[in-house]
């Protein structure tokens, strides 16, 4: 090394520093995405100090830096899963076997607003909202309608469900259950996310202690019913859509992972009965090589935290296994077009970095819902990546590489040092109700907006290269009449009950919410009976109180 570092002193200075004497460098400064420095060029020197076997090691070994199966993609490709739900349980059941015909691999649904929140489409505060930014979902009818014609055994299904998380999944099970489909086959993801809404995204009901009762309700009932199904998918996506940089979604994403952790110890439950079926969520952002350094970093991380930390025995409960959306947040309503182009950037990243599963955003999104056009360029700007581009023929291939190793070294360096910060405030909980983590990731975002106003940072179409006039193209919109029929739907079912079963199913649920038992049971029990995510919600706003923010 030290022949190395005076031959690499010596370029510095009588090659390097000469040119940029004489013609100057594009930047005073280079940085990454998350405003990190760039040198000019890395060397071995960068990565003298990282331990191969100790911190890299062969894919499928720990700490899976370099993938968490032996083959990876050489055996299966990611699953293709675009986000879609809008309007009625119809439509977006028309979508998705649209997407289904045209190769996409795996379901994940979009619930509207009301949903999310556990509102009625007939509530006072779902005006407005229903079918809006997704599946508007009463009761178990609106699920049959969402399945229909698609066998729940065959696909994987992703819910991006947080707060009512346990009525979801238990209408899922029911359908699958009219089906005639065992709950060992189910196969999927519900988000159940609860403490990056207080952070970042606001679909929250409860306060955090009943909130993460709930999540370690679903992973007790999964860990006996659902052996296949993914409790969580603990989400970095939206805390770096809130304006966070790279560490900051690695270090929060893994803190919070940290949090269900401890919750679901502190029940009584075996680390390695409920690890193996926790999984990650991560945005793909347009910086392509911190992004890759970023999901390798991930991996080594929650690894090392699983084992040092938890102790956990069995290699399944140290794979962070994740799925990777790219960044809403970067398109731009300025030349949509673009958008084409960045997403197959961010996708390229999260393939490089070694997603379980992908979903790309369409080029319209900045504008409204996807149209079904919009929406087959994204799922075959997937496919060509999987089929044309050779990246997925050999595993983790930007391994090696000076700037990518010594990158996710750094990350991992980083994101520890705000897992410590978080520690001494108490655990990500409490980092939370002080609001520290929202001041940091607003502290980003600030930084990163003052950077494109000023034009520090390029944003092709926005503040560069832009245009005078645009032409756009089609916007997909909702149908107005459709809350009315909805809430219409829902006023037919609720005349078509026995009454008295479902005052005892709320009643049920009730009791159980008092008296800490498990609450999947009775909840499954009453979405049998077609009693409404509202009704459930509402016996449970009412033991548990509503979660109100702080403005910090």
């Amino acid at each position: 090394m030290a022949d190395l570092e005076k031959g690499y002193q010596e370029w510095k200075e009588n090659k390097l520093d000469k040119t940029v004497n004489n013609y100057g460098e594009r930047k005073d400064q280079f940085s990454t995405g998350s405003n990190r420095p760039v040198k000019a060029l890395y060397s071995p020197l960068d990565v003298e100090d990282i331990d191969y076997l100790e911190e890299i090691n062969f894919p499928g070994q720990f700490p899976y830096t370099r993938g968490v199966y032996p083959t990876m993609y050489r055996s299966r490709l990611w699953t293709m899963r675009q986000y879609a739900g809008f309007g009625t349980a119809k439509e977006t059941n028309e979508r998705f076997r649209y997407l289904l015909d045209h190769g996409q691999t795996g379901l994940s649904v979009a619930f509207d607003l009301p949903t999310q929140i556990g509102y009625d489409s007939d509530h006072e505060m779902s005006k407005g909202e229903v079918g809006r930014v997704g599946v508007a979902i009463d009761t178990l009818a609106d699920m049959e309608t969402l399945f229909d014609q698609i066998p729940l055994d065959k696909v994987s299904t992703s819910m991006t469900i947080n707060a009512p998380a346990s009525v979801l999944l238990a209408m899922y099970i029911a359908v699958a259950e009219k089906q005639g489909v065992e709950k060992e086959k189910l196969s999927g993801t519900i988000q159940n996310d609860i403490l990056k809404e207080y952070i970042a995204r606001g679909t929250y009901i409860f306060p955090p202690e009943p909130s993460l009762r709930l999540i370690t309700d679903i992973f007790d009932y999964c860990s006996k019913e659902l052996p296949s199904w993914n409790t969580i998918s603990i989400s970095g996506y939206h805390i770096r859509e809130a304006g966070s940089d790279a560490v900051q979604e690695l270090a929060f994403t893994i803190a919070d992972g940290i949090e269900y952790v401890e919750s679901a110890l502190s029940i009584g439950m075996d680390v390695d009965s409920f690890a193996p079926r926790l999984s990650f969520f991560f945005n793909g952002q347009m910086d392509f090589l911190e992004e890759v350094a970023k999901f390798r970093a991930a991996r080594r991380l929650w690894a090392e935290i699983m084992k040092d930390r938890f102790g956990a025995e069995k290699a399944k409960s140290c794979m962070l296994r994740f799925h990777t959306q790219t960044a809403g947040a970067a398109l731009t309503a300025q030349q949509p077009q673009n958008n084409i182009v960045r997403v197959a950037i961010q996708a390229l990243a999260a393939v490089l970095g070694g997603t379980q599963s992908l979903h790309t955003n369409s080029f319209d999104e900045a504008l409204g819902l996807p149209t079904e056009e919009a929406a087959k360029i994204a799922l075959r700007t997937q496919q060509i990546i999987a089929e044309e581009s050779g990246v997925a023929d050999t595993i983790d291939p930007l391994a090696g590489s000076y700037y990518i190793e010594s990158m996710t070294d750094k990350l991992v360096e980083e994101a520890r040092e705000y897992l410590d910060e978080i520690e001494e405030l108490g655990g990500m909980a409490e980092a939370i109700k002080a609001g520290y983590v929202q001041r940091e990731i607003q502290e980003s975002a600030y930084q990163e907006q003052k950077a494109v106003e000023s034009g520090e940072k390029a944003v092709i179409g926005v503040n560069k290269h832009k245009e005078d006039s645009e032409e756009i193209g089609d916007i997909l919109k909702v149908d107005p009449n459709l809350e009315k029929d909805q809430c219409q739907q829902l006023s037919e079912i609720r005349a078509d009950r026995d009454s008295d079963i479902t005052e005892k199913h709320l009643e049920d649920i009730r009791n159980a919410a008092i008296n800490d038992k498990n609450l999947m049971y009775p909840i499954l029990d009453a979405v049998r009976d077609y009693v409404s995510i509202g009704e459930i919600c509402g016996v449970l706003r009412e033991e548990f109180g509503e979660y109100e923010a702080k403005i910090f």
